[in-house]
């Protein structure tokens, strides 16, 4: 994710004790969550959310998804999407949102680096080969895809504060 943004409260929607959640805690959830739901928009103008694993690492998100899949479809009509992860408990933890634009990676190295973080956050199951500008496993192909984050928003629950981060 991106490098120290400024976080502000916004009063409008926090407790009067809440302070602003800190980027490194935001950045935190992000990276050990092991499951996220990513929203994109269907060519009718419809969301589509879906669960998914992902990688949160050097400025960005990053997942993968084959290409006959729905997200994927939706994905070379709009690139805008929603990455969400955090608890769906009311009164404690933390949920973070990332808004912005998915872009498709190909490059050879950068593919490598994606494979081998996913099987080391998730294990072996989740083991990917490298082979035309794709992930593999078997006879299973998936696209990596990075989303540039052009806002992001921390939600606290104890007690209750919405924290937004202003990116450079």
């Amino acid at each position: 994710m991106a490098r120290d943004p400024i976080p502000q409260l916004d009063d409008r929607f926090s407790d009067p004790n809440a302070t602003p959640t800190p980027w490194s805690i935001a950045t935190q959830v992000l990276s050990q969550a092991e499951l996220y739901w990513l929203t994109t928009v269907r060519a009718a103008g419809r969301p589509h959310v879906t669960p998914l694993i992902g990688l949160a690492d050097d400025g960005a998100f990053y997942f993968c998804t084959g290409l006959r899949e729905q997200k994927a479809h939706n994905l070379e009509r709009n690139q805008r999407v929603a990455v969400t992860t955090g608890t769906n408990a009311w009164a404690s933890g933390l949920d973070v949102v990332v808004e912005g634009a998915a872009s498709r990676v190909t490059d050879t190295e950068d593919l490598k680096r994606a494979a081998d973080a996913y099987e080391a956050k998730y294990g072996s199951f989740w083991h990917w080969d490298v082979r035309d500008g794709m992930l593999a496993s078997g006879d299973n192909e998936a696209a990596l895809f990075r989303v540039e984050p052009s806002k992001v928003l921390a939600f606290a629950k104890d007690p209750h504060g919405q924290t937004r981060y202003r990116l450079s």
